[in-house]
């Protein structure tokens, strides 16, 4: 049965919201971003998809905007980020993808918004970052700000991606890279992959602040 997306979104920001609120979220580095925000900076945050989960819990007044697809899923996960205070620009790489990286670039020019973007997206290979932070960083243009989260305790879902879950009352850490430009003169095919190169490499690099301690607990459920 097809559910109204206007009437199971309402639900599930009441949802997320009290999942949220049970989460113990430790941030570091978030000094940098709120700086650049108050300077009127524009910023990109890029993160892994299976790690999206508390981001926008922690959002505050940073006017962010995001891409999501335009599939039956995806209008549901727009609504409810519209419930959020984000706004959305409708595409993928596989489906409207253009149009998606053209509307996303309108939002943050024009509405001066952060964006917010999952590199791997939409559907890997797992932590494999993909160009579009890039183009838009330099096209906006907008300082690159890798951030993970990193769940103590989560339900890890069997999905291309390993979504990760936190699980109630579990602590959360948020770890924001420091901003930086891309180094790049025009949208050269070379020079962006190795900006490309360099924020997955920075991305792989970024630890929470006891990144010795053991791996999180996980449980594995059954999700295509």
């Amino acid at each position: 049965m097809n559910i109204p997306p206007g009437l199971v979104c309402p639900i599930i920001n009441i949802l997320y919201r009290l999942w949220c609120s049970t989460l113990h979220v430790v941030q570091t580095g978030r000094e940098n971003p709120d700086s650049l925000d108050a300077e009127g900076r524009l910023l990109m945050f890029s993160l892994f998809h299976d790690e999206l989960f508390t981001l926008m819990h922690v959002r505050r007044n940073l006017r962010s905007a995001t891409i999501v697809s335009r599939s039956r899923d995806g209008e549901y996960l727009a609504r409810l980020l519209h419930s959020l205070g984000l706004k959305t620009a409708r595409g993928s790489s596989s489906r409207g993808g253009l149009s998606a990286l053209t509307g996303m670039e309108r939002l943050m020019r024009e509405d001066r918004r952060h964006g917010v973007i999952t590199v791997d997206g939409p559907v890997g290979p797992r932590h494999s970052v993909k160009q579009g932070a890039i183009v838009l960083a330099f096209r906006v243009p907008a300082l690159l700000v890798p951030v993970r989260l990193f769940p103590r305790r989560a339900v890890v879902f069997n999905s291309w991606d390993r979504f990760q879950l936190p699980l109630p009352f579990s602590r959360v850490d948020i770890v924001f890279g420091t901003p930086y430009t891309v180094s790049l003169a025009e949208l050269d095919s070379g020079e962006v992959e190795r900006e490309r190169a360099e924020l997955e490499r920075r991305l792989n690099e970024l630890r929470p602040p006891d990144a010795d301690r053991p791996a999180a607990k996980s449980a594995s459920p059954q999700a295509g």
